[in-house]
């Protein structure tokens, strides 16, 4: 399957989903690591995609949104941001309601 199939399957069938360097539980960076824990602190489950393990996605990604770094995530198949918007959007409680809302089927 095309590499940019693959991705626009993973976003469109996960209401919250990182592609992040690592793991939630084992992330190897920084901007990962905080932008993961972001979304733990939601209390949801939420998918999570390790661009070091899939080289096609590691290249192929920052085409798909038009995006150029790690981590990106998705909200209900649309891309929030990376680290700094996540780290915001937490601060004001903004994801939160998002990620609350994707979880219920309801409008992000």
């Amino acid at each position: 399957m095309d590499v940019i199939k693959r991705i626009k399957e993973q976003v469109e069938n996960n209401p919250v989903i990182i592609f992040m360097k690592g793991t939630p539980q084992f992330p190897l960076c920084g901007f990962s690591s905080r932008a993961a824990e972001a979304l733990k602190a939601c209390g949801k489950p939420f998918a999570h995609v390790n661009v070091m393990q899939d080289p096609e996605i590691f290249e192929n990604l920052p085409r798909y949104a038009d995006w150029p770094t790690f981590p990106q995530v998705y909200i209900k198949g649309e891309l929030i941001g990376g680290c700094d918007i996540i780290l915001e959007l937490q601060a004001s409680g903004e994801l939160q309601r998002m990620v609350n809302e994707a979880m219920a089927g309801g409008e992000a």
